[in-house]
């Protein structure tokens, strides 16, 4: 099994790591998508992929306040982490948020941030083609497994095929929503509207995306995006539906297998 690395502490001089796996701040603080991370950890250390974090010295990217419209703050936070990335030589990124991959990808290299940046059902697509991961079939035979396409891993950068290769290794059988790839419907958190209430007298984007995977009949509604995991969630909640249908990011119906 390969280690962990914490950059600070393994790290302090000489060379950088072959990967490096941004956390973010969903994946480092909310207890559900705490699990997501743990999940992903598990299976790069089953591929034997050796990867590196950095521990207390990562910063939030500063997403949330860029769309928000705090420039000031976006560029505080950014070049922070562009100094801390590049002290400690980091050439290549995975990360499990969309958001942040995102903005590690696009808006970084404007500020001196040039990385190759992947997101996780990206490395997790390849290794499994590879044949570097092995799973086990049985877990989900028979049952349906719907997919939520991320705004920011679908229309804002084209990746639908990986999260998509990845399901179809399971067992379970894949089936669209009605509004799925190009023209998915956002789950209602994007933009900074995760920290927003909503607007007076408008229905909930959460609760309307929940009623189009429920139309299926479901048996797990696959993300792969923090945000999208806990506003899917939500609408199942308010549905009463909870007990019935699972959400799952993608890394843990993997791990469900390995």
């Amino acid at each position: 099994m390969k280690k962990l690395f914490v950059l600070s502490k393994d790290f302090p001089n000489g060379g950088g790591p072959e990967l490096l796996f941004w956390v973010g701040c969903a994946g480092s603080f909310d207890p559900r998508a705490q699990k997501v991370t743990k999940a992903f950890v598990q299976i790069l250390q089953a591929a034997q992929v050796e990867f590196a974090i950095l521990g207390n010295e990562e910063q939030c990217t500063g997403d949330p306040a860029r769309r928000a419209g705090n420039e000031f703050v976006f560029q505080m936070l950014a070049l922070q982490n562009i100094e801390t990335l590049n002290m400690h030589k980091v050439k290549k990124i995975v990360t499990t948020c969309p958001h942040c991959f995102n903005v590690l990808k696009h808006e970084y290299p404007p500020l001196g941030g040039h990385y190759e940046v992947m997101h996780h059902t990206q490395l997790l697509a390849s290794l499994l083609q590879e044949g570097k991961l092995q799973i086990e079939g049985g877990r989900f035979d028979g049952q349906v497994i719907t997919y939520h396409d991320s705004c920011y891993l679908g229309r804002a950068n084209d990746v639908y095929e990986a999260p998509r290769s990845i399901v179809n290794h399971l067992d379970g059988a894949l089936v669209e929503m009605k509004r799925s790839g190009s023209k998915g419907l956002c789950c209602g958190a994007g933009g900074a509207q995760m920290f927003k209430e909503d607007e007076p007298g408008s229905k909930r984007i959460n609760a309307e995306r929940t009623e189009e995977a429920l139309e299926l009949n479901p048996d797990v509604i696959a993300v792969n995006c923090p945000f999208c995991l806990t506003m899917m969630t939500d609408g199942l909640a308010e549905k009463d539906k909870q007990e019935k249908v699972m959400v799952y990011d993608l890394s843990e119906l993997i791990v469900k297998q390995l």
